[in-house]
């Protein structure tokens, strides 16, 4: 059995992940889209509606689990008997800091490999941070995330 598991904050998941889900869902028997606790962001959504709206988003797929956790990405990894770490990449400046994270992580579980997925062009630009940013003015965003989002995004920018 191939398990990855794709960490993020996903605050909130946009359509750039979701691209990022379903072309690993086709190389893996089963993906874990893993929530992370970040200490050092403030959430605009709860731990709990982040990952009801990547349940919601991902239903059509059959081997998505969605879970969160915090700590270290390897200490998850190892419990969740994953052999993969899935990072996407939307630009060569994403490529440094995510090759220093998949190093250490390799040195501290020698077990994982780190799997880079390239964004479809479509989303290369996209963030949840401008996501959040262009809702907060008022902004359609709704062509950028799943309709769980969308529907989430304007009762909290209400």
């Amino acid at each position: 059995m191939r398990i990855a598991v794709y960490p993020g904050s996903f605050d909130p998941i946009t359509n750039g992940h979701m691209d990022i889900i379903t072309r690993a869902s086709s190389v893996f028997d089963i993906v874990i889209v893993a929530v992370v606790k970040n200490p050092g962001k403030n959430p605009l959504f709860t731990m709990e509606e982040r990952v009801k709206m990547i349940e919601k988003a991902s239903v059509h797929l059959g081997n998505i689990k969605v879970k969160s956790f915090s700590g270290l990405l390897v200490d998850f990894v190892k419990i969740e008997k994953a052999q993969v770490i899935i990072r996407g990449l939307r630009a060569i400046s994403d490529f440094e800091n995510e090759f220093q994270m998949a190093l250490m992580n390799k040195n501290l579980y020698r077990h994982a490999e780190t799997f880079f997925l390239a964004s479809h062009t479509d989303y290369a630009f996209l963030s949840s941070s401008m996501v959040k940013e262009v809702a907060s003015f008022g902004g359609d965003v709704q062509a950028y995330v799943p309709s769980a989002v969308w529907e989430q995004l304007k009762i909290k920018y209400r």
